[in-house]
This record gives C-alpha cells, structure tokens and sequence, in this order.
C-alpha cells in the first residue's frame, strides 16, 4: 500500500513538474510572439498610412500621432474614428482620416484619406470592402490605379458639380457597368474634404484623447 501511494506521488509530483515547466516556456513564447506580432501589425499600419502621404512629406512616427475623433456623418462612421497627424520639422503636413462610404453595392467602403495642410488630397487607400469581385476590385490600389485620381483635388478643383463619375458628367473615371462603388467612393472623399475645410485647424492641432475607443484594426487591402 505505502509503495503503491508512493508511487502515485512520484507520479503526480512529474506531473506536476511538467506541466510547470510547460506552462513557463508557453508563457515565454507568447511574450516574445506578441512583441513580433505587435512589431508587424504596427509596420504593417504605418507602410499604409505613409502610402496616402507624398514620400519624405513628414518625419514623425505616424503610429505615434494617432488621436481619437468623435463621430461625425461627414467621414461616415457611426463610432468615433481615428486620425494621424503627419508633421515635418515639429510642424503639422497633413492629415490622415479614417472614413467610411456607407452606401457601396455590397455595404460600407472603409477607406484612409490623407489630406494636406492646404487642403488638397493627398492619397486615398481603400481598407476594407465587400465589393462584387471582379467589378468592385479596381478600387483597391494593389489591383488598380484607379484610386490615385483623387491626388491633388480639392473642394474647388474640379468644382462641386464634377465630384462624379464621368457617366454622371463628372470629372472621374470609372468601369463600366461598375459605377455604384465608385460613385459611393467619390462622395465620401468630397465629405472628408468638406470635413477637413470646416475642421482644419482642430485636426491639425488635436489634443491627445483622454479615453481611446479605437475602432477596428486597419486591414490592409491586398
């Protein structure tokens, strides 16, 4: 008997060892992958903010601007979103936005505009959408260079009435038989600018936020 339960002692206490010593190195892995994870996730989130910004622009860490904006229908997000201040020299450049197309063919069109401290685009990236592939694809820059038509246009230029597709005798291109995406896309760019225009100097000089509700975490378009 006395052998017996010294053996199952034995028995729990190498156990018990393992599953310590299991525990331990799980622990350390996690904590070394989450520091890769966090590393990539964060280069991955910078590389698509510089994208909507004319390279060399800014020389700040963008990740490290990001401030909390409360919601507002002009960037057509039901929950407050997020904006990055690009600055050069201690000086704010530009601004990122996070926006939204809420009336795309299949839902929202996530998207980041950039804007100039003039007020002039200055990149747009579509990150998230549910289009009909093959028709709604073009909008996202790795399949189409569709997107970089909004570069440099402001509320003036081209004037209020040509912010639409070319079939709707506006100024901007679009595939045929495919132009609810693209018209859904237009307005929310020309909402941003008219948002940026009447918010300019706030964003531009944003207070840091004092409870982070973040949205989402961008995901990158393919």
């Amino acid at each position: 008997m006395k052998t017996t339960l010294r053996t199952s002692l034995a028995t729990a206490l190498t156990l018990l060892a393992f599953a310590v010593i299991g525990a331990t190195l799980l622990s350390g892995t996690h904590e070394l992958t989450r520091e890769r994870i966090a590393a990539s996730e964060r280069a991955a989130q910078l590389k698509l903010l510089a994208q909507t910004l004319p390279p060399g622009s800014f020389d700040n860490d963008l990740v490290q601007s990001a401030r909390i904006l409360p919601a507002d229908p002009r960037l057509g997000l039901r929950q407050g979103s997020q904006a990055w201040i690009a600055s050069r020299h201690g000086r704010p450049v530009a601004v990122v936005l996070e926006v939204a197309a809420p009336d795309g063919y299949a839902g929202e069109i996530r998207m980041l505009v950039g804007i100039g401290s003039d007020g002039s685009v200055s990149g747009v990236r579509v990150t998230g959408h549910r289009e009909t592939p093959g028709l709604g694809d073009y909008i996202e820059r790795g399949k189409s260079d569709w997107i970089e038509q909004f570069n440099g246009k402001t509320l003036a230029s081209p004037p209020a009435k040509a912010w639409k597709v070319k079939k709707d005798g506006g100024a901007f291109d679009a595939v045929a038989g495919a132009t609810l995406t693209p018209r859904a896309v237009i307005k929310a760019v020309r909402r941003t600018l008219e948002y940026f225009a009447a918010e300019r100097d706030n964003l531009l000089d944003i207070p840091p936020a004092q409870t982070e509700v973040p949205p989402p975490p961008l995901q990158p378009s393919p």
